[in-house]
C-alpha cells in the first residue's frame, strides 16, 4: 500500500526494464523503441503509478474514519459527494477515447480514430438506453455486471503497468479482475442492501410510470439469498486471489507486487463494508478507478508521457485536462438529454443521481470496448504480458 513497501516491486520493475531495453522490447504503444526510450517510459510508468496509484491509495486508507460514519447521514450527502467526483474527474477518465486507437496504435489516423470510436459510442450507447427504456430492470443488472467487469478491467491493467509479476497468467488476471471489479458492486449490497436498494429503485422508476412500482421490481434482486451467495462469492473469490499470489510468491516471485495487492484488497474491502454505498461509489469512481485510468492515457500520449517522465505532474495532467475537455463537456450533454426523456422526470436529487448513472451505463458499455482493444493492444491478458 505504502511506497515504503512497494519498494521491492519498484526495483525489481528497474531490473525487469534493463533486460527489457537490451532485448529491444516494447514501449507502451506496444512498438519497438531505443533504449533511451525505454529508460523514459520506465520513469514515467513509475512516477504514474504513484501520482494515480499509490498515494490515491493511501489516500483512500486515510478517509476510513470518515466512510465509517457515513451510513449515519442522509443518503443526500453521497449523491453530493457522487456528482462531485463525477464533475471534477469521473466524467472525464473516459473522455480522451476518441484518441486512444490513435495512441495506441501507430497505423490508426486521428480522422478514423474519431470516427471509429464516435460511431462505437453512438451504436452501444444508444442501444443501452433503449435497454433501459424497454426493460429497466435488466439494464440494470446489465449496468451492474458490465461495471463490475470495467473496474476491475481498470485495476488489473495498473497491477499491470506496475510492473507486479505475481498475476503471470491470464486465469490469474481474471481472478483479480473478478474480485477487484466485485468489490464496490457487490460488498456494498453485502453490508448496505437498503441504500442499494434505493438507488436500483431510482433508477428502474424513472422508466416506469406507477411509482411504486419500481420497488416490485428490483425485490428479486435484494434477497438474503441472493446478498449471502454475493458476500460468500466475493470472500471466496479474493482469498483464492490472495493464496495463488502468495504461492507465486514462494515460488520465487517478487513479493513487493503481492503486498501492495493485497494492501490494496483490504483498502477496499473495509472502504465498502464500512461506508454508505452512494458516498462510497462517489469517492471510488473519482479518486481510484479513474484516476487509475488517467494515468494509463498519460503513458500513451507522447507528450504528457514526456512531461511525467520529466516528473511534471501539473504538464501532465494540464496535456489529458486539454484533450478530454470537449467530450467532458459532452458527457454532461448526454446526462441532460437522458433527463428529459425519461418518463417520470427529474424532481429530486435522487433522481438526478438514477440520471446520471444511466447515462453513465451509456458511455460505460463503448468505454469498456475502446478500453478492451487497449488491453489488447498493450497485452494485459496474455500470460506473463505486462502493460
Amino acid at each position: 500500500m505504502t511506497e515504503a513497501s512497494s519498494t521491492g516491486a519498484t526495483e525489481s520493475r528497474r531490473g525487469s526494464a534493463r533486460e527489457r531495453d537490451s532485448e529491444g522490447t516494447t514501449d507502451a504503444r506496444g512498438e519497438p523503441g531505443t533504449a533511451e526510450a525505454r529508460v523514459g517510459s520506465t520513469a514515467a510508468a513509475e512516477r504514474v503509478d504513484r501520482w494515480f496509484a499509490r498515494r490515491p491509495a493511501v489516500a483512500l486508507a486515510a478517509l476510513l474514519p470518515i466512510g465509517a460514519v457515513t451510513p449515519l447521514f442522509p443518503v443526500e450527502v453521497g449523491v453530493a459527494t457522487f456528482a462531485l467526483g463525477t464533475l471534477v474527474v469521473g466524467m472525464a477518465h473516459g473522455a480522451v477515447d476518441h484518441l486512444v486507437p490513435l495512441r495506441g496504435a501507430p497505423d490508426v489516423s486521428l480522422r478514423r480514430s474519431i470516427v471509429v470510436v464516435s460511431l462505437v459510442y453512438a451504436a452501444l450507447g444508444g442501444a443501452v438506453v433503449a435497454a433501459f427504456f424497454v426493460a429497466p430492470v435488466a439494464a440494470f443488472v446489465g449496468f451492474i455486471a458490465l461495471t463490475w467487469l470495467h473496474w476491475g478491467q481498470g485495476d488489473v491493467a495498473t497491477l499491470a503497468i506496475a510492473g507486479v509479476d505475481h498475476l503471470p497468467s491470464s486465469a490469474e488476471r481474471w481472478l483479480a479482475l473478478a474480485v477487484r471489479g466485485g468489490l464496490p458492486m457487490g460488498v456494498p449490497l453485502l453490508a448496505h442492501p437498503e441504500e442499494y436498494r434505493l438507488v436500483a429503485e431510482w433508477i428502474v422508476g424513472l422508466f416506469l410510470v406507477d411509482a411504486g412500482a419500481a420497488a416490485t421490481a428490483v425485490e428479486p434482486l435484494f434477497t438474503p439469498a441472493v446478498r449471502i451467495g454475493v458476500g460468500v462469492g466475493m470472500a471466496a473469490a479474493t482469498l483464492a486471489s490472495v493464496a495463488l499470489g502468495y504461492r507465486r510468491v514462494r515460488d520465487g516471485r517478487d513479493a513487493g507486487g503481492w503486498h501492495r495487492d493485497v494492501g490494496e484488497l483490504a483498502v477496499l474491502w473495509a472502504w465498502f463494508l464500512l461506508a454508505a454505498p452512494v458516498f462510497a461509489i462517489g469517492v471510488y469512481f473519482a479518486l481510484w478507478h479513474a484516476l487509475r485510468h488517467v494515468g494509463r492515457l498519460v503513458l500513451v500520449d507522447p507528450e504528457a508521457a514526456g512531461a511525467a517522465s520529466a516528473g511534471d505532474a501539473v504538464g501532465a495532467l494540464a496535456r489529458f485536462g486539454r484533450d478530454a475537455a470537449p467530450l467532458t463537456l459532452g458527457g454532461f450533454l448526454v446526462v441532460a438529454a437522458v433527463g428529459v426523456s425519461v418518463p417520470a422526470g427529474v424532481a429530486a436529487p435522487g433522481d438526478l443521481l438514477a440520471v446520471s448513472l444511466v447515462a453513465i451505463a451509456a458511455m460505460t458499455l463503448p468505454h469498456v470496448v475502446v478500453v478492451a482493444w487497449l488491453d489488447r493492444r498493450q497485452g494485459v491478458w496474455r500470460p506473463g504480458a505486462g502493460a
